[in-house]
């Protein structure tokens, strides 16, 4: 098997073979009828233009001091046939008629002798031509013993006796149209023969150059495909603009490209999940240990414990329920949104009113752990065009967070602005901030971190809700912080 054969298919070998064989066979038979048919013409016209004189040449030699027509003003058949028998029996293929001024035929010794219902009349539209051009023209007339038919001939005005009329000769009569026929029969099948083994013989190496030139670029395409196949991730077709198939070229780098990035992707996200599933199980684990923890100590001491004791156990076992239950609502309110399970119901609500809603409701949080939390700009009413619920969701994280990793003292404010044809939403807070080389990994889902940096809190699955949220509205969220100083969390929503 050739190196052509084993890169392509043999079903597009034999399409091409076929399609190059009834080309080339198109070709020879094209070749040979063309070649024929002005062959053909090309003899018809030196044959005419050689006896062109010939009319003329027998009214001079035959017709002087000898009238063609008798006393009667019938034909001289008698001297008339003498002279074509003589010039016929020069040449048997030419047929000699008497024409009068009309084109009707006075007299021919081969209608005599005619099988076929002879013409009466010849147009004289070829014949005035012909005299005209002096037979330097490639002229057809009519053949009278074959009416339909035009052949070659030369013709010659004549006046006698106070008549005038043409002599007309065919130059190919039907002994000559016989002979040429069996001859050209012949020309033609060694004509073809040769014609179409020379023909097939250079269109075979021209169809071989050409499947090959054609397949070329195809070749290496498939043998870059079967190299990435077989594992070579980075097989790609080089300068694709070159390509006589640049489109396919394209086509395949961009799926190469499209299959490696789903790759890391995948990779990426079976990491991540590995990663969530352990620091899932971890915040799990401690809360629940805990639990267990003051369960069996409230069960053990109970008769010892003190009202305060007690008090003090079941407080700390029910915000590790509150930790749990938060964070298993995380969990699925997160696996939902990645599933794409949620869709946004858009529609206008007042941005304001809502946070003023918000900042209410986590003023209590903040006024336990001695933290300003404060709106900026909340005598002007910002209409948004989003979803209420997923937006809620998405400041009540961010807030939260923000009052989490604030010290005592520090401020947490919520401003907002209109930017155009947006509504800017800004939380910003006064806290322990965020390391610049972590920043880039905060919306990932459950992404580990520096542990100092995050005082063992985590960040959680919070953001990654928010990132997803901002995802589903068309826009992103920016956050901007230096340890130590603080940061800003800030998205924009399309203003109603």
């Amino acid at each position: 098997m050739s190196k052509l054969e084993k890169t392509l298919t043999p079903r597009l070998i034999k399409k091409l073979w076929l399609a190059f064989t009834l080309i080339i066979l198109l070709m020879g038979a094209s070749y040979i009828v063309i070649t024929g048919y002005f062959a053909d013409k090309h003899n018809q016209a030196t044959a005419q233009r050689v006896n062109a004189e010939i009319a003329n040449h027998l009214i001079e030699e035959k017709f002087q001091g000898t009238s063609p027509f008798l006393e009667d003003g019938t034909v001289n058949k008698s001297l008339f046939g003498d002279l074509m028998h003589d010039m016929m029996a020069v040449n048997r293929s030419i047929e000699v008629y008497l024409l009068d001024n009309k084109g009707e035929i006075l007299y021919s010794v081969v209608l005599d002798h005619s099988e076929n219902a002879p013409a009466k009349t010849v147009s004289l539209s070829p014949i005035k031509t012909f005299i005209e051009t002096k037979g330097q023209q490639y002229i057809l007339g009519d053949d009278p013993r074959n009416p339909g038919t035009e052949k070659i001939f030369s013709a010659a005005p004549y006046k006698a006796d106070g008549r005038d009329g043409y002599v007309y000769i065919i130059l190919a009569g039907e002994k000559f149209q016989l002979a040429s026929n069996n001859l050209f029969g012949q020309y033609f099948g060694k004509l073809g023969l040769g014609a179409t083994v020379l023909t097939m013989l250079f269109a075979a190496i021209i169809a071989m150059l050409s499947i090959w030139f054609l397949t070329k670029n195809l070749r290496l395409i498939t043998r870059t495909i079967k190299r990435f196949q077989e594992g070579d991730l980075e097989a790609r077709i080089e300068y694709p603009e070159k390509s006589d198939i640049e489109v396919f070229a394209h086509t395949f780098n961009d799926m190469a490209d499209t299959i490696v990035g789903n790759i890391d992707k995948m990779k990426s996200v079976d990491s991540l999940r590995r990663e969530l599933i352990a620091n899932v199980s971890h915040d799990l684990r401690t809360p629940l240990a805990i639990l267990k923890g003051y369960v069996e100590t409230l069960q053990i001491k109970r008769d010892s414990l003190s009202e305060k004791e007690k008090e003090e156990y079941l407080q700390i076992t029910h915000d590790n329920i509150d930790k749990l239950s938060k964070l298993i609502n995380q969990l699925f309110e997160y696996s939902k949104l990645e599933a794409e399970q949620v869709a946004p119901i858009k529609e206008p609500f007042s941005i304001t009113e809502l946070s003023h809603d918000l900042i209410a409701k986590f003023q209590v949080i903040a006024d336990q752990k001695q933290v300003e939390l404060q709106m900026e700009n909340p005598e002007k009413n910002s209409m948004v065009f989003a979803d209420l619920s997923l937006v809620e969701r998405a400041l009540q994280n961010l807030i939260e967070n923000a009052i989490k990793y604030t010290e005592s003292g520090g401020k947490v404010t919520l401003s907002i602005k209109r930017q155009d044809k947006n509504i800017e939403i800004n939380i910003t807070d006064t806290g322990t901030g965020i390391p610049i080389s972590e920043q880039p990994f905060i919306f990932d889902r459950y992404k580990q971190v520096d542990k100092s940096a995050k005082k063992q809190h985590g960040y959680g699955l919070g953001l990654a809700i928010v990132k997803k949220i901002m995802d589903l509205h068309d826009t992103t969220i920016t956050v901007l912080s230096k340890p130590k100083e603080g940061s800003s969390f800030i998205f924009n929503l399309p203003a109603y």
